[in-house]
């Protein structure tokens, strides 16, 4: 499911440690990976000498600090706008997976502040792994998906699934979130959890793959609650599925009809306390 990744470096952030844990699941063993460091355009070509130089010390220093097989691994330095070479790089490998460093700004702040991981989110429909700042990296054991009946949750269900899979010791949580008026928050594990028919036809799969899970049902405003279960649950992952409900005619268009309203991925991506794998669908 996932054999080519896309790992975009500035020199910053967490974004090489993420994709040296990843690098020990053994699902992804195979997987090839592509380094990428984009040189924006400078006024004078001294300077653009001294990025592109800049930009090769921040690859090789990438690369070094991955130490991965030299047969997996390739660099990639171009020259641009960094919103736009990092999409078309991942359309060029056809990449499985962006792996982004962000740092955790809210939707207005992204775009008045040209974002890179915002608008990549924005441009692109493949998963996004995104790795804040402020955030503590580790090896990955405990994958929680935010679950209902939606294509892209289960699409997400599969993803978690293929990364878990050889992992021994490792755990998946399903999370289900339901609409609470009230704002107020509650949670119900164990066997009545189960019974949720939500959570049927991902048990029948995870029971085939012998995957250790356990399931949780919550309410309250689902953003908020996502984001206090895999800070208690004390989740290494988070996986959530982003629905892409933009005409294809705006795919390179800032998301503005969403700006001001509630969006679920752009809450949790903010707010979470773990690395956040955002998977769309094509709309």
């Amino acid at each position: 499911m996932i054999n080519k990744i896309l790992l975009a470096v500035s020199g910053l952030g967490h974004a090489e440690e993420m994709m040296k844990m990843l690098a020990d699941v053994p699902s992804l063993k195979g997987a090839k990976i592509s380094v990428l460091h984009v040189v924006p355009k400078q006024n004078s070509s001294d300077l653009m000498t001294a990025k592109w130089e800049e930009g090769g010390k921040i690859l090789a220093n990438a690369i070094q600090y991955l130490n991965l097989d030299p047969a997996n691994v390739s660099s990639i330095l171009r020259e641009g706008d960094p919103k736009l070479i990092v999409s078309q790089v991942a359309d060029e490998i056809d990449a499985n997976l962006i792996i982004m460093g962000s740092r955790g700004l809210k939707r207005l702040q992204s775009i008045l502040q040209n974002s890179v991981s915002q608008y990549v989110f924005q441009l692109s429909s493949r998963p996004m792994l995104l790795v804040k700042d402020d955030i503590y990296v580790k090896r990955i054991n405990r994958i929680m998906v935010a679950i209902d009946k939606s294509d892209v949750a289960k699409n997400c269900l599969n993803m978690a699934l293929f990364l878990l899979r050889d992992i021994k010791g490792g755990e998946l949580l399903l999370a289900n979130v339901a609409k609470n008026v009230t704002g107020k928050s509650s949670e119900t594990s164990g066997n009545n959890a189960e019974e949720n028919p939500v959570f049927a036809d991902a048990i029948s799969q995870i029971k085939k793959q012998g995957v250790q899970y356990s399931c949780i049902t919550s309410s309250g405003k689902a953003g908020e609650e996502i984001c206090r279960l895999a800070d208690e649950k004390n989740v290494d992952l988070l996986l959530l599925g982003s629905p892409d409900r933009r005409p294809s005619i705006a795919k390179n268009l800032v998301d503005i009809d969403r700006l001001i309203g509630a969006s679920l991925s752009d809450y949790v991506r903010v707010n979470a306390t773990c690395p956040v794998m955002l998977v769309r669908t094509l709309g």
